[in-house]
């Protein structure tokens, strides 16, 4: 369903957690037990609601929240999808794991379908073949029909006023690491240089660009402070459990110049979500 390469990572040696990138539905090579398909998976139905570009739905049940997702979010969803003959092509619910995604990196129905949808909805599509892989060998091919879960919507923090330099008011280690305390933390310890850590991080550049996101992944960054960059195990250490903290960590102390690494001065907001081994 979506083609999306992984972001640049924290890890020196391996990478962290890597974005769930599916190449396209469905995914090849797994065969999930079928699900029934839906009486009305011919053909929309009367009732269906339908957009400017052909796209038609149905709202199977609706949801408990009040925020759409846009472009630039990732999702969390389950989903099943059939051709119209009836014929299952994937499902996360039958896999029993559901999927994240960025709703901008998908195929084009469900770019537009899934910001018609609240947190807790279940929808119901019918996506038109010039709206899905019309035309791309290997993939199903016609109208395609998904039903919809929205579990969640992940939404990357915005670019921080302060990323092109630390604030006077940051705080300045003798290495050079600037940070400023985000929101205070619940704990009293803080981890050691061999403690292993679960974070929520999101990092970007000194430009505001982006780089990589454990929240738009879906889950938090589980690592050793040995295996990251060094202003990383060094700031790190400065948290307490559920402290949130923007780091601007200097060259010298993220990749040096390494090929295929961010350059340059990082930034980092990070909420220490766990210390699982001191």
């Amino acid at each position: 369903m979506l083609a999306y390469a992984p972001m640049t990572h924290l890890l020196r040696l391996r990478p962290l957690l890597s974005l769930l990138a599916l190449s396209a539905l469905p995914v090849l090579g797994q065969e999930p037990a079928p699900i029934p398909a839906p009486p009305d998976v011919a053909a929309p139905p009367a009732d269906a609601a339908v957009t400017a570009s052909g796209l038609a739905s149905k709202v199977l049940s609706p949801g408990t929240g009040t925020d759409h997702p846009v472009p630039g979010d990732s999702v969390k969803v389950h989903y099943t999808g059939w051709t119209t003959d009836g014929k299952m092509f994937d499902s996360s619910v039958a896999r029993n794991r559901p999927a994240v995604f960025p709703v901008d990196k998908v195929i084009a129905g469900w770019t537009e379908g899934l910001q018609l949808m609240v947190e807790g909805e279940k929808r119901r599509f019918w996506i038109p073949a010039g709206l899905a892989y019309e035309g791309k060998p290997d993939r199903p091919q016609g109208m395609l029909v998904f039903d919809v879960e929205l579990l969640d919507i992940l939404r990357v923090p915005p670019v921080p006023p302060d990323v092109a330099a630390p604030p006077a008011d940051a705080e300045v280690t003798a290495s050079g690491l600037a940070s400023k305390k985000l929101a205070a933390g619940t704990g009293t310890r803080h981890p050691t240089r061999d403690s292993i850590v679960k974070v929520h991080y999101t990092g970007w550049t000194t430009d505001g660009r982006m780089f990589d996101s454990s929240i738009a992944k879906g889950a938090p960054a589980l690592f050793k402070l040995t295996q990251v960059i060094p202003g990383w195990t060094e700031g790190l250490q400065l948290m307490v459990e559920g402290e949130e903290r923007r780091f601007w960590i200097p060259k010298k102390l993220a990749y040096r110049g390494q090929p295929g690494k961010p350059e340059g001065m990082l930034v980092f907001d990070v909420e220490l979500v766990q210390i699982t081994k001191e």
